[in-house]
């Protein structure tokens, strides 16, 4: 009488023990992917901020050459001195809100419809 007390005992203790390792390692799971998911976003926040460094750079030095290659009668404000910058500013504005801002094309709900539907889709393939 008293091993079956035991016994059973025995089996509450090992379904805590695994029920606890579980959770444990689902929460080591979690954490990862968090950690994951912060790591590509930061990887994509530094990519922004070396574009908007190389913009401003290469756009400073065609600009200062272009004023000191222009003559003294000759307009600086032409479209042709800034065109780089007009055109790369309009790429750089769509990498920045693409990025911090509401993503018109590609919302988040997008992503997410577009994820489960792939997985739907995957999963009758196989």
């Amino acid at each position: 009488m008293e091993m079956i007390g035991k016994r059973e005992r025995l089996k509450k203790l090992w379904k805590k023990t695994i029920i606890k390792k579980h959770n444990i390692m689902e929460d080591n799971y979690f954490e990862e992917e968090r950690y994951v998911r912060a790591q590509k976003r930061v990887k994509q926040i530094k990519g922004f901020y070396w574009h908007l460094f190389w913009y401003l750079i290469v756009n400073t030095f065609i600009l200062v050459m272009a004023y000191n290659n222009s003559d003294s009668n000759e307009a600086f404000f032409t479209f042709g001195h800034f065109a780089t910058a007009i055109f790369w500013g309009i790429g750089l504005l769509a990498h920045g809100m693409s990025l911090f801002g509401k993503n018109i094309i590609f919302s988040k709900d997008w992503e997410e419809r577009k994820i489960k539907e792939i997985m739907d889709k995957d999963k009758f393939d196989y």
